[in-house]
């Protein structure tokens, strides 16, 4: 624990400006980002007698051992630099909601030839018009359902849509009107992304023109007797008013804005966002988040507003965000928005009427998920911390093993050698550090040799990156440190093997080699779900029931999942080289235009130097070498159909060589 007055900057060093900050750990890690309109008052009270600090900033500045900072211009730099840090170093100490990328979109591929409509997740792509989130992805698919009898848009995957173009004949939902089968031709280019453009614009609320039109339309169609139209756009219309009866109106100004409400306690904070387009709620999303900073509401809304907006551009940011508190930087972070939207936006408080009356329903919304998270969360947090408990109790350990690695040895018969490592933070997976290895110092099938080359190449990492960070810092030289998240910088306060008393023993060498002796290690054996000790003869045996044993599996079995998952893609690799493959330089792009232009490999095996040539971006010498390598190779002997006998030629138009081997994992 480092005494804040040992980093304190000198008086006067500090500018009266706005700025950010950084607070960095012993190991050079920024554990906290902030902003200021004044970095010489800010910091200021950082420093001040740990009893008057709150005790999550008193935490904070004694993990700290430095602050530094930077000078910015305006308080709207200052909000972007700050989003920034935040996003590149992941501090610890930061309030960060969980992300929401789980959250089902509909989604309008407008970057495409051909526009297709489906649900999507993860981060938003460049070129595409999304609605949403959605709470369930089935919703989505009903909505969409509804709307194809008006707006037959393709929604085809690309597989699909190729092989309809292929047979010229159109999928199912071509024949039943409920698609434009642009696959066919049956509708031009232009006219099918004019018909998208028109779903977009009715799912962005842009309705009552639409459906005039139809009822206009439908009219002049009875008025000339074509009764068949007529009741055609009848059930479209019907079919538009029962699509938009699924979002009720809301806001009766057709107002497009974004609700905000929050819900917190001292600990928890859960955040939940409405998304009215239209007056309508397109859509609706919620995080909950660890309060690891002394911080009040606005300061939440401010994080908030940050994470939901920090990567959103255009009509993505509404003309109205509505939320409970307005942030301290109020002014500047309306500016900010503006900015990403490319216009005005207006930031602030409901007062009364329906934006107010709804504003209460989110609030209410986020009650219950706060509510709803913390009856989950404490059943879980408490055999969790139960689990740690007894796996310290049981091996004498001086406290919890917060973080756990475990590594596993898998290979195919001596093949592929391969190891993992995976690691469990507070209980749970943390699956962003987990990491993958090769066994390289040797050939053949030996586990125990193999776990301690990779227990050796992980912890050498992890000194490497001690004295890069400056704890082991050279006289003559800086760390050279950026602060951002390490692949091996953070030591485990145990290391789990998969493994007996061999598998623990190498492990234990292994440090012992690199003069570690602060990491334990242990091995949990299948046969009997022992616990084995270095040095020890006898395994250490927990109970069946025990929470701490059930934890140990888990770690265990994530580990061996994690190997076999590698091992079978090397080996996936591996049988499928083919000749082509043992060409230096030769890429992939390269050797499908060979066989594209060929046809087989059996065909680009019978042909001349010349003929090869004639291949676009292959030349002389690259010809050259591909005819050598196929020269050198042995071509398979011929397929035989089983049923009939018959020899089946190698036509096939694939790079790659198949094998029929087969082996057990182990």
């Amino acid at each position: 624990m480092a005494d804040p007055s040992s980093y304190r900057p000198r008086p006067g060093e500090i500018p009266d400006s706005p700025g950010v900050y950084k607070f960095r750990d012993e190991h050079r890690r920024v554990i906290y980002v902030g902003k200021a309109k004044s970095l010489r008052q800010r910091l200021a009270s950082y420093f001040q007698d740990l009893a008057g600090l709150h005790p999550r900033t008193a935490t904070m500045v004694t993990t700290a051992a430095s602050v530094e900072w930077t000078v910015v211009s305006t308080e709207v730099e200052a909000l972007q630099l700050e989003y920034s840090w935040i996003k590149e170093y992941d501090p610890r100490f930061n309030v960060k909601y969980r992300d929401d990328k789980s959250y089902p979109s509909l989604a309008v591929t407008l970057n495409e030839q051909y526009p297709r409509v489906q649900v999507m997740r993860g981060p938003k792509k460049k070129g595409v018009r999304y609605f949403g989130p959605y709470g369930h992805a089935w919703a989505i698919r009903e909505t969409v359902d509804l709307m194809l009898r008006v707006f037959p848009v393709r929604t085809c995957s690309a597989g699909v849509f190729k092989r309809s173009a292929q047979i010229g004949r159109p999928c199912l939902l071509g024949y039943i009107g409920k698609c434009s089968a642009p696959c066919v031709g049956r509708i031009s280019p232009e006219d099918h992304r004019e018909l998208a453009e028109e779903f977009c614009d009715f799912m962005a609320g842009r309705t009552g023109a639409y459906l005039s039109r139809l009822e206009r339309e439908m009219q002049a169609a009875a008025e000339e007797m074509e009764y068949e139209k007529a009741a055609r756009l009848r059930d479209d219309i019907g079919a538009l008013r029962r699509a938009m009866e699924k979002n009720a109106v809301v806001l009766a100004d057709a107002t497009d804005a974004d609700l905000m409400a929050v819900a917190e306690d001292e600990l928890e904070a859960a955040v939940q966002i409405f998304h009215v387009r239209g007056g309508r709620v397109r859509g609706q999303r919620g995080w909950v988040t660890d309060k690891v900073e002394a911080v009040d509401t606005a300061g939440l809304v401010e994080h908030a507003l940050q994470q939901l907006y920090g990567e959103e551009s255009g009509e993505s940011v509404p003309k109205e965000v509505l939320v409970p508190v307005l942030p301290e930087d109020a002014p500047a972070l309306g500016q900010w928005l503006a900015e990403r939207r490319g216009s005005q936006v207006s930031l602030r408080v409901p007062q009364r009427g329906d934006k107010k009356s709804l504003m209460e329903t989110v609030h209410r919304n986020a009650q219950q998920s706060l509510a709803l998270h913390k009856t989950k969360r404490a059943s879980d947090l408490t055999t969790r911390s139960r689990a740690l408990e007894e796996i310290a109790e049981a091996l004498e350990l001086d406290g919890a093993p917060l973080r756990i690695e475990c590594f596993d040895i898998s290979h195919l018969q001596g093949d592929d050698v391969v190891a993992s490592m995976v690691v469990f933070e507070d209980g749970l997976a943390r699956k962003s550090e987990y990491r993958r290895f090769q066994v390289k110092s040797f050939e053949g099938q030996d586990d125990v040799r193999s776990m301690h080359e990779v227990v050796s190449r992980r912890f050498r990492r992890y000194l490497q990156e001690k004295l890069k960070t400056g704890e082991w810092a050279p006289e003559d030289g800086e760390p050279e440190d950026d602060g951002r998240p390490k692949r091996f910088a953070y030591p485990p306060q145990l290391v789990v093997v998969d493994g007996g008393q061999p598998q623990v023993a190498a492990a234990k060498r292994a440090l012992e080699e690199l003069g570690i002796d602060d990491v334990a290690v242990c091995g949990l054996a299948k046969r009997l779900e022992e616990v084995w000790l270095p040095g020890e003869d006898d395994p250490v045996v927990l109970p069946r029931t025990s929470e701490g044993l059930y934890l140990l599996q888990r770690v265990r079995d994530e580990a061996h999942r994690f190997a076999i998952q590698y091992q079978r893609s090397k080996r996936g690799k591996r049988l499928k080289a083919g000749p082509l493959d043992e060409v230096p330089g030769l890429g992939e792009s390269r050797k499908q235009a060979l066989v594209k232009h060929f046809g087989s490999v059996k065909k680009l095996r019978q042909a001349t130097i010349d003929q090869i040539c004639e291949v676009p971006g292959i030349g002389r010498k690259t010809a050259e070498t591909v005819a050598a390598a196929l020269a050198r190779a042995v071509p398979a002997g011929p397929a035989v159909n089983t049923a009939t006998g018959e020899i089946m030629e190698d036509e096939a138009p694939a790079p790659a060589g198949t094998s029929s081997e087969r082996g057990t994992e182990q």
